[in-house]
């Protein structure tokens, strides 16, 4: 795959004194307004299938001022699946990935509207009988799910867990075939279980309607309704993308 290039623009704000701080890094912004649930990408982030290596060195700069050249401008090497991110229908199902329903393809009326952040029942996967507990409302096209996996801080790891909560194959089925719901968010790199990761990825993705997101930053977040941005970048051909998710309570 050709490499994505990034150009990295700084612009620091200057102290009395004229010395320049360290950037300000936040996960709320405007007054508590939006509410930022990515996770950063960084070269300790936990990378599927690493062995615990995490992701490394994932920016080398291609162009320097140091080195004589009028701008800093990096090269970007990482999977599609790093961090928060969406799969596309192709990502699973193969029929879809020749026909070319990639992350360019996929909804953004999905991706961005009214959305409910939900709490699942700690330590169980999210099976059929906990999807129906959950009572989710009729209309609701966006369900960010929050489990034990926040509680264990399993996304701040290195090394992956396979102990982590997902949906089972009939939890994916039952949310199918009993809901509206097409954003099906969760927070973890994967949305099923890790003895389901075929079959209810495939549940989910075999008609083409439904997105799954991946990986999200949900602590210290309160559940209830919000308006939810997801954003994926526009790679033509790729079967998932990073994405930058924000909630606006």
């Amino acid at each position: 795959m050709a490499p994505l290039f990034l150009i990295l623009v700084s612009l620091p704000l200057l102290t009395s004194s004229g010395e320049d701080p360290r950037p300000l890094r936040r996960e709320v912004y405007g007054g508590g307004r939006i509410i930022d649930v990515t996770h950063r990408v960084s070269p300790e982030s936990l990378v599927w299938g690493n062995g615990g290596a995490g992701l490394g060195q994932y920016l080398r700069l291609r162009r320097s001022i140091k080195n004589g050249n009028n701008t800093n401008s990096s090269v970007m090497n990482l999977s599609v699946h790093t961090g928060t991110h969406v799969d596309a229908p192709g990502h699973f199902i193969d029929r879809f990935f020749d026909a070319g329903f990639d992350v360019d393809s996929l909804d953004l009326d999905v991706l961005i509207g009214p959305g409910l952040l939900v709490d699942v029942p700690r330590d169980k996967n999210i099976a059929a009988e906990v999807m129906e507990s959950l009572k989710i409302p009729k209309g609701i096209k966006r369900v960010l799910f929050r489990t034990s996996n926040t509680d264990r801080g399993l996304m701040y790891k290195k090394e992956e867990d396979t102990s982590f909560v997902g949906f089972s194959s009939d939890g994916a089925k039952w949310l199918v075939e009993n809901t509206d719901i097409k954003l099906v968010g969760i927070d973890y790199l994967s949305v099923a279980a890790y003895d389901d990761l075929d079959s209810a990825h495939i549940e989910f993705l075999k008609n083409g309607e439904i997105i799954p997101l991946e990986g999200l930053k949900l602590d210290n977040v309160k559940a209830g309704l919000y308006y939810v941005n997801c954003l994926p970048m526009r790679l033509y051909g790729a079967e998932g993308s990073p994405v930058r998710c924000v909630l606006i309570p």
